[in-house]
């Protein structure tokens, strides 16, 4: 019996560690200013890889609506410029941020441009969609989306292709926003 209960501990303290281990990430923002999810502790999070020059670059507009509609509400869009697709994000940090400010009036928060897939896979995508990660695969493209819960666990994943405004999308954050 005590062997159970000393399995049952072990175990709850290494997923408590593993839950919370997202939100610790080291991350810079556009700025290059040292962040990390810690930083949106207690909201609801839409992790986006984006890119200035693909033929999804207008989901800044959705995303941008998404952020204004339930920003007050708890929740943030997170944009993570990624180049890793075609060379559609092959700006600076300063010309992206310029660009989603003046092209698409973008308010939420930007992110160092980093890589989602490959040998310099950042440590944040490792693990959203690594082997351990919590949906294992690559980004498919530009515009991959995570659901990311109030307690920093990674709550869905939505293709490229899936809008922000699909219902899907906006359903899932109503009842991330929702959940105690």
């Amino acid at each position: 019996m005590k062997t159970f209960f000393l399995s049952l501990l072990v175990a709850t303290s290494i997923a408590t560690a593993a839950d919370t281990s997202i939100q610790t990430i080291p991350l810079k923002d556009i700025d290059g200013k040292d962040t990390s999810l810690k930083a949106y502790e207690g909201k609801v999070l839409l992790v986006v890889n984006v890119a200035s020059r693909c033929g999804l670059t207008k989901q800044y507009k959705e995303l941008q609506a998404l952020h204004e509609k339930f920003k007050d509400q708890g929740f943030a869009v997170l944009g993570f410029p990624c180049n890793d697709f075609g060379a559609q994000e092959p700006g600076t940090n300063d010309e992206i941020k310029v660009f989603c400010t003046e092209k698409y009036s973008v308010s939420f928060p930007m992110f160092d441009k980093l890589h989602v897939k490959g040998a310099e896979q950042h440590p944040l995508y490792s693990a959203l969609t690594g082997k351990e990660g919590a949906f294992p695969g690559d980004v498919k493209w530009n515009f991959g989306k995570f659901l990311i819960g109030k307690d920093g666990k990674p709550l869905q994943r939505f293709e490229p292709k899936t809008t922000p405004d699909d219902t899907s999308v906006v359903s899932a954050i109503e009842k991330a926003i929702a959940a105690k």
